[in-house]
């Protein structure tokens, strides 16, 4: 076998430890997660805790509301990433095959959205739900976050990239404007939108000013909010307590990932092909 070129080598090496700097702090905290009081700032490294306990976690789930923030958590995430979706999916197909006056325009005030800050946005979107009636519930947070401009313009990108054969073919068969978008675009396009969907999951689950606005009662909160309770403790941090509610808050999103890893991986080899 042919020596790697030293060029490699000093790449691969590199990346390596890249990959070691970013994954520490998440190391870190799941080691601590398991560490007693004593171990958590004794003197060295000590990444691994000399003698591993679970109490921390059971500590956590009990003392605080894990149970209700990781439900309202994954009941908002969920509910925005599909609202999102929806409106995405729909937005871009209707953006890629319709031609209608103003459609430039249309396009351009959506991508104009991806640059409004949030705090401009902000004011007016809490006066609604509060008129409305919706503080401290889900809706107040999945409602006003149905959209995504980012969304559009990815799948729009994506669109515009499938082969006009198979629209003619669907036409010759007399499939209409749905039966074309769900027979055909959608069953072609699972992959960018499996990876949309994972981006935009992620975005939700770590949302932390908006549900911080309009959620104010405990029993409403989410898990990025909730995690503040460890930090206000009147005895101090408890950071064992703090680093094990960290880690299990993480799982979702790991989950999330690594159930669709083939269709992220298949959406950049197949946008690659595309360049």
């Amino acid at each position: 076998m042919d020596a790697k070129h030293p060029g490699q080598v000093l790449a691969h090496t590199t990346i390596l430890l890249l990959i070691l700097i970013l994954l520490f702090p998440v190391l870190w905290m799941v080691s601590t997660s398991f560490k007693q009081s004593s171990e958590i700032f004794s003197p060295g490294l000590g990444l691994l805790p000399a003698k591993p306990v679970l109490r921390n976690y059971i500590i956590a789930w009990k003392k605080y509301q894990l149970p209700t923030w990781f439900l309202n958590s994954l009941a908002t995430a969920t509910g925005i990433t599909l609202g999102q979706l929806i409106t995405s999916t729909l937005a871009a197909y209707g953006f890629t095959r319709f031609t209608f006056p103003g459609r430039h325009t249309c396009f351009v005030a959506v991508l104009g959205a991806m640059i409004v800050p949030f705090q401009v946005t902000m004011i007016p979107n809490y006066i609604l739900v509060a008129n409305w009636g919706l503080l401290n519930t889900w809706w107040a947070v999945i409602l006003p976050n149905l959209h995504s401009a980012f969304g559009v313009f990815l799948l729009r990108q994506y669109f515009l990239g499938l082969p006009q054969e198979l629209f003619d073919a669907a036409n010759l068969d007399g499939a209409g404007i749905w039966q074309t978008f769900l027979r055909v675009v959608v069953p072609l396009s699972r992959a960018p939108i499996a990876a949309l969907g994972v981006y935009l999951f992620l975005n939700a689950w770590n949302a932390y000013f908006w549900p911080l606005l309009v959620l104010s009662e405990p029993a409403a909160q989410t898990l990025p909010i909730g995690l503040r309770s460890f930090l206000d403790a009147e005895l101090g941090i408890e950071w064992g307590q703090l680093m094990a509610a960290a880690t299990l808050a993480s799982l979702p999103a790991l989950a999330a990932f690594f159930t669709a890893q083939k269709q992220i991986i298949s959406s950049f080899v197949m946008t690659g092909m595309k360049g």
